[in-house]
């Protein structure tokens, strides 16, 4: 039969690949969106320096700068943490809350965040190349008829390419420099950062840096 002459040739197997990136992705969504994005809990007093992986950078910072509790939740705040309050939490290395998630992203869901980014930007790519390879140009009413559903399908995915890719790259800027979307951002209302004597006491070389957020 054709299937399994398309099967002997090798031509389903790239149509099993994506199916698989589209579940991927979908899988890397809830994931993302339902987890922990480390917040902080009322028992986990945390004390100065106690934080993990901050002992090398802490010094840097002025002395007089101490951990505060969070007017609105109570907790001993450590170092880097944002109170979010969509959420009602204070959230460890807080970036951003992300409207699409539902979801803050922090210091555990952060990395699986850029690996959901990265799976989507790979399915729209794709899917866009799907799309434009449908599309044969012709100047007539009855062509823009029947090609609009594939016309317009490609014009959204080239869009949500667009918005996917920028914040890939600007959040693989940011961990580069060992920074976060709202220090970035609120640099001049953040009090660790704005006492400080470096204008990022967090960076470490870009290649400390990323194998520190991704290992």
């Amino acid at each position: 039969s054709d299937l399994q002459k398309q099967e002997e040739r090798g031509e389903l197997l790239l149509p099993l690949i994506f199916v698989l990136l589209v579940l991927c992705s979908v899988l890397l969504y809830f994931k993302v969106s339902l987890m922990d994005p480390g917040f902080v809990k009322p028992e986990e007093e945390v004390k100065e320096g106690e934080d993990k992986g901050q002992g090398v950078v802490i010094p840097q910072i002025p002395g007089d700068i101490k951990l505060r509790r969070c007017g609105y939740c109570l907790v001993k705040q450590p170092m880097r943490a944002k109170h979010c309050q969509l959420c009602q939490h204070c959230v460890r290395r807080y970036d951003h809350h992300c409207p699409w998630l539902e979801n803050c992203v922090g210091e555990r869901n952060h990395p699986l965040f850029i690996v959901y980014l990265s799976v989507q930007l790979v399915v729209l790519l794709w899917g866009g190349h799907v799309a434009w390879s449908g599309l044969y140009f012709e100047q007539s009413r009855e062509w823009l008829q029947h090609n609009i559903f594939l016309l317009v399908s490609f014009l959204l995915i080239f869009i949500f390419t667009i918005v996917v890719l920028l914040l890939l790259v600007s959040h693989l800027y940011l961990i580069s420099c060992n920074t976060t979307t709202w220090e970035f951002m609120s640099h001049h209302r953040i009090s660790y950062l704005r006492h400080s004597e470096l204008e990022n006491p967090f960076d470490q070389g870009i290649i400390l840096n990323l194998w520190r957020f991704f290992c």
